[in-house]
């Protein structure tokens, strides 16, 4: 018995997921894997489709729409993310499928959202970091705007999504009605902008690139050191003293006018910084990060992804899972990041292979063996 949500991911009928074709790198195939014929699964697949069901439907025959239409029938919550009007015209819009299920909470995700002039826009989180400010935030201050090193946009319009669909379930609670869901990329990306989108609203003054250095907090960024980097960050006044004492060995800074608050570091920021990077440079990075534990400044490596898996703190959290692939084997993956009264969300089902359980699905729908070849012999599933 699987605890937590039942998810049907339902796919194209011959590729499925885009991402399933975004590799190398890819989880290299074991010998005797179920569907042969099917590429390896990529690293990015498997990341985003953990505990999930596939079943493969093609949504242009009409019997493909009537699995969908039972799976509704059935369901508590349908995500979909194709362009606005698209399912409409296929007969899967909110109206049909409220018909269906009155209790559906239906969350679309698209670029930019169901109203508007863009609104018939695909959306690409690249695009909309471009489009929706944030990166030009993102850079070196004489550099070009940069994107962030993960899709950031599609992570945290994801979040809110997730959010959203928990909140329609309680309003589903009080009133027996369902919900239908907007949310797109674009207004996502200009919530995430928060101080910086608030900095240009109260002030009308226009947001800069500083690298890795906060707009309104000196010190508060990357350092170089003799051997690699650290993050810095001194929050405020009683903090700042504490880095003047301890690691820059001048206390004078502290009094000092032009440092002793953090407007005027803010205004004296070409200075500090490179006081504090002329004292950090003379020592490796291991050094510094002895000096700054338990001062009482906020600190921290600068970590490539293998030092982040090996950290010592995401060892003792437990932050991969190992599950049994029938494709692929052993795969390690990212844990879920929550966890419930102690423990983890368990990892039940590896990342499925496409079409694993379009017939297991259809059977729990009531379909017999013989309606399910007849299907697969109409490229219906």
């Amino acid at each position: 018995m699987y605890s937590g949500a039942d998810v049907i991911k339902v796919e194209e009928n011959t590729r499925g997921d885009d991402t399933r074709s975004w590799h190398p790198p890819a989880a290299p195939i074991i010998g005797d894997a179920p569907a042969p014929s099917l590429p390896p699964e990529s690293a990015y697949f498997l990341t985003a489709n953990r505990n999930k069901r596939s079943i493969t439907v093609n949504l242009k025959r009409p019997e493909g729409l009537e699995i969908v239409y039972k799976l509704i029938k059935e369901a508590d919550v349908l995500v979909e993310n194709y362009i606005p009007g698209k399912l409409a015209s296929m007969g899967l819009g909110w109206e049909d499928c409220k018909k269906i299920n009155p209790r559906l909470i239906y969350a679309s995700i698209t670029g930019y959202g169901q109203t508007g002039p863009y609104s018939k826009a695909a959306g690409y989180d690249v695009i909309i970091e471009g489009e929706a400010g944030l990166m030009h935030i993102t850079g070196e201050p004489d550099g070009p705007p940069c994107k962030v090193g993960v899709a950031v946009t599609d992570v945290a319009t994801g979040l809110y999504t997730h959010g959203a669909i928990m909140a329609a379930l309680l309003s589903r609670q009080q009133t027996g009605k369902g919900v239908w869901v907007d949310a797109n990329l674009f207004d996502s990306q200009i919530a995430g902008l928060a101080n910086i989108a608030s900095n240009y609203l109260i002030s009308g003054q226009e947001a800069k690139r500083h690298g890795t250095a906060h707009p309104s907090i000196v010190p508060y960024q990357v350092f170089p050191c003799k051997d690699g980097f650290l993050m810095i960050g001194a929050g405020n006044d009683r903090q700042f003293k504490l880095l003047a004492e301890n690691i820059l060995q001048r206390p004078e800074l502290a009094d000092d006018p032009k440092f002793s608050t953090n407007g005027a570091r803010v205004a004296n920021r070409t200075e500090i910084v490179q006081i504090i990077t002329d004292t950090l440079m003379q020592h490796e990075r291991d050094h510094w990060l002895e000096k700054f534990s338990g001062l009482g400044v906020p600190f921290g490596p600068i970590n490539n992804i293998k030092q982040t898996f090996e950290h010592p703190q995401a060892i003792a959290r437990g932050v991969t899972v190992e599950v049994d692939h029938p494709r692929a084997g052993k795969v390690k993956m990212v844990a879920p990041a929550v966890t419930y009264n102690g423990k983890r969300m368990p990892v039940e089902r590896p990342p499925p292979y496409l079409s694993q359980h379009t017939t297991e699905v259809l059977q729990e729908l009531g379909y017999n063996d013989q309606q399910i070849e007849d299907l697969r012999a109409k490229s219906v599933i």
